[in-house]
């Protein structure tokens, strides 16, 4: 459809404890008001004026396995006009303002924190128990507001076989992947891990069998939960009448059609493939570094 943006929203440390006695009310309000700040910032003038469309993927879990709510969106970088009769592209670096997106999400997931204790949908116990009291519970959600809140975008990125890498490592995976089970020795569970304060450095990481359990077990998930969403244009909903308008509307952008045909006509002969003699496309562009790492072994090592 158009090049694709990713975003993620964290939920603070806070709420970690709240979120393993209140799974279903927790992370169903994560997707929901993450997915709602989205589409409101997206249809303001000010920042896109669109009608967006994505999909979320709820994790639970950090490289340590312990408890880590947060959503992934995946989102085409433009969306449909509010009158949808056109294509709006978000600007080639910058999809929708970080520090906005930060005060909306705080504020709808806030909101929805404490209407649901006011329905008295929160099961509080153990040491949550003294927050059944509205004061005590209202003192206790103040801090959420002192500071921002983690939301995280990527910039939007092209290509259909990173966009495919992109979707095969965010919405099927569950706490940890097999390949980074490195041994289980004398009730032992050793695995590997990516330290982001470290310049993400690989290391490895040993617990007891029962330790290694309890933190996989944090990550199950009510019966029944759905942790993969549409929303917007992509929501079950709206799909069939939206999508077609998505479509044409995209096909019939001008800049796109004129920069196509610009660019075939100035492309030189190496832009065209040798074979069918059709325009080639740039699909991704690699630095010396990953050149390098990619590259076939010299004959030198080869032979050794």
């Amino acid at each position: 459809m158009d090049c694709v943006a990713g975003g993620v929203f964290t939920l603070p440390p806070l709420l970690a404890s709240l979120a393993l006695q209140n799974k279903k009310i927790i992370y169903g309000l994560l997707l929901r008001t993450s997915a709602e700040t989205l589409l409101e910032v997206a249809r303001n003038p000010r920042h896109l004026g669109a009608e967006i469309g994505f999909f979320s993927v709820l994790h639970t879990w950090n490289q340590k396995l312990q408890l880590h709510p947060h959503v992934h969106c995946v989102i085409p970088a433009g969306g449909l006009s509010l009158d949808h009769t056109r294509w709006i592209r978000s600007r080639p670096r910058f999809f929708l303002p970080i520090q906005v997106l930060r005060r909306v999400f705080r504020g709808k997931f806030v909101a929805g924190l404490k209407a649901a204790f006011q329905r008295e949908q929160l099961h509080l116990s153990g040491n949550l128990a003294l927050l059944a009291q509205p004061k005590i519970f209202a003192s206790w959600l103040r801090p959420l507001f002192r500071k921002d809140w983690i939301v995280y975008s990527k910039p939007p990125f092209g290509g259909p076989e990173y966009v495919l890498h992109y979707l095969g490592r965010y919405t099927h995976r569950v706490a940890i992947s097999n390949h980074r089970l490195i041994s289980f020795d004398d009730s032992q569970v050793t695995f590997r891990w990516r330290d982001s304060a470290h310049n993400h450095e690989q290391k490895l990481m040993t617990l007891s069998l029962d330790e290694f359990l309890r933190r996989f077990l944090l990550h199950l998930l009510p019966k029944s939960f759905v942790r993969i969403r549409h929303f917007g244009f992509l929501a079950s909903r709206r799909r069939s009448q939206l999508l077609p308008l998505c479509l044409t509307a995209l096909d019939s952008v001008p800049a796109q059609t004129e920069t196509a045909t610009s660019t075939a006509q100035n492309m030189s002969p190496h832009w065209f493939c040798p074979q069918c003699g059709g325009p080639m496309v740039i699909v991704e562009r690699l630095t010396a570094a990953q050149i390098q790492l990619r590259s076939p072994p010299k004959l030198s090592m080869a032979a050794a």
